[in-house]
């Protein structure tokens, strides 16, 4: 019995003595190259100790980067070599955080991470912005995910900087500098904060009908000519397409508000007084829905301008409603269509269709 509890004890001992050994051999050294976290506007870092409206201050900038020593060694030209491409620190690579749409270089650069590297020469800098991530420095990174790019002037410093320092320098309420600097060299890199905003190509493109349809031409008419020309009524619109999707009573259901379109609510101009049935419309421009059902529609027309869609639409501003019989064409237009068929001189219908479902709104001159 006294063998077995003094193995017994000896593997205790031994086990304990193992796993205390295997918890300390797993903390890490101080780094040489500690991390270092530099945020715009700098009050962002510490905003929980700000008071009152100060305390809603957000971040627009963080980068957070490794930063070395020079440790009397020459640092730019030699352990950075020019010609070369640098993480702009050590360790993993540099990180830049942009909480909002900024502009560098001229490229627009969309809120999200980024890491930063820079082509290092003696005279400028290019730095780099790439979406790949989780890297270490930039050794292999794969330059197409470059997303900007920004050539900075090098300067010399006052006194040499033992390590490498990232900040900021605000020049005005759009602008701020990203300032780099290390041993006695310095680049700023222009970040722009107001920067232009482009919509993309929309799936739903928008476009008009006139009538006449000469009046959008107007300028290209003989002086003879401009009396007839002059426009009566424009629909502006977007046009959706089918894509294989089955329109009406699914897409489109039945019994529900249609802004007969897409994107923006179509808008109807009248550049005179019209009726529509029996109910006066004064010139002027308004939005144009309808209800829509298999049999028939139910246009209206709306002031409350401008609107997105149908959505929570003002009911009370709706000053014309028309019922309209829906027809089947022979042809299925896979993009919304609209145009004026001309009755008479007094006349026009303004004609909507969609796969083969058409519905039109009759239009009498004043």
């Amino acid at each position: 019995m006294k063998l077995i509890a003094i193995t017994l004890s000896c593997c205790f001992y031994l086990l304990l003595s193992t796993s205390v050994s295997a918890q300390e051999s797993e903390w890490p050294e101080m780094d040489k190259s500690p991390l270092q976290h530099s945020y715009y506007p700098s009050d962002a870092a510490w905003r929980n100790y700000l008071q009152g409206d100060d305390r809603n201050i957000n971040p627009k900038i963080k980068v957070t980067y490794s930063a070395p020593a020079v440790k009397e060694r020459k640092i730019m030209g030699t352990l950075v070599p020019y010609g070369q491409e640098w993480r702009v620190g050590a360790n993993e690579a540099t990180e830049v955080i942009f909480y909002q749409s900024v502009e560098v270089g001229g490229t627009v650069i969309s809120p999200g991470t980024y890491t930063m590297t820079a082509d290092v020469n003696e005279d400028h800098w290019n730095v780099h912005f790439s979406t790949e991530r989780h890297i270490w420095g930039n050794e292999n990174r794969d330059k197409s995910k470059t997303v900007a790019s920004a050539k900075a002037m090098t300067a010399k410093t006052h006194k040499t900087r033992e390590y490498l320092a990232i900040g900021f320098k605000e020049i005005d309420a759009n602008t701020v500098h990203l300032l780099i600097e290390w041993e006695d060299t310095s680049i700023a890199v222009p970040v722009h904060f107001n920067v232009p905003s482009f919509p993309s190509f929309d799936a739903s493109p928008g476009d008009m009908v006139h009538y006449p349809d000469n009046s959008r031409f107007t300028n290209y008419l003989k002086p003879e000519q401009l009396d007839a020309a002059k426009p009566k009524v424009t629909v502006s619109y977007g046009r959706p397409q089918m894509k294989g999707r089955k329109i009406f009573g699914e897409l489109l259901k039945y019994g529900e508000t249609w802004r007969v379109g897409a994107n923006e609510s179509t808008e109807v101009t009248f550049f005179q007084d019209v009726m529509i049935g029996d109910q006066e419309i004064r010139a002027g421009k308004y939005n144009l829905y309808a209800v829509v059902n298999e049999a028939e529609w139910t246009f209206i027309l709306n002031t409350d301008m401008p609107a997105w869609g149908a959505a929570h639409r003002d009911e009370t501003k709706d000053i014309a409603t028309f019922s309209a019989p829906v027809t089947q064409g022979k042809q299925s237009l896979e993009a919304l269509s609209m145009r004026f068929k001309e009755v008479d001189a007094d006349h026009v219908h303004l004609i909507v269709g969609w796969d083969k479902t058409r519905a039109a709104l009759p239009i009498q001159f004043k």
